[in-house]
């Protein structure tokens, strides 16, 4: 799999699946999958955190529509505190990753969103009145206020 500028960890894989932090199973490796566990590192191992808040591929209707999301990060009040996309290495991040992520958040109602290829990566701050891009991931302390 190719590099990406996430933090590295040590990665289990086994044939052609990687073993799920969170689902504490193997799952299918695909780049897209390879993403998600090196984004999931971060958040767990150099953001803080728990491995408990944590929701993958959560199912959603939208306008009649099944989707699901990459990554959800719950408060302690289980509301969604944190949406993440994540694509493929070699997807590019524009404007339709963008709407996407709005779209499942008019369902999922998130103080923060992310999108990251695993290369690039960008997140927003719901603001009074819309969302405002930021510089970097809130750390679990700042999650905790």
């Amino acid at each position: 799999m190719r590099a990406l500028k996430l933090p590295e960890f040590e990665v289990k894989r086994k044939d052609n699946t990687i073993f799920c932090l969170i689902r504490k199973k193997w799952i299918v490796l695909t780049p897209e999958e390879w993403v998600r566990q090196h984004f999931i590192n971060l958040l767990i191992a150099h953001l803080g955190y728990p491995k408990g808040m944590f929701k993958l591929e959560h199912s959603m209707s939208y306008f009649k529509n099944q989707k699901r999301s990459d990554i959800i990060i719950l408060d302690r009040a289980g509301n969604v505190f944190l949406l993440v996309e994540c694509k493929s290495p070699n997807v590019k991040l524009d404007q339709k990753v963008v709407n996407q992520v709005a779209e499942y958040n008019k369902v999922l109602n998130s103080k923060y969103l992310a999108i990251t290829n695993g290369l690039n990566n960008f997140i927003w701050k719901k603001g009074d009145s819309e969302f405002n891009q930021i510089n970097e991931f809130p750390g679990y302390m700042f999650y905790e206020k």
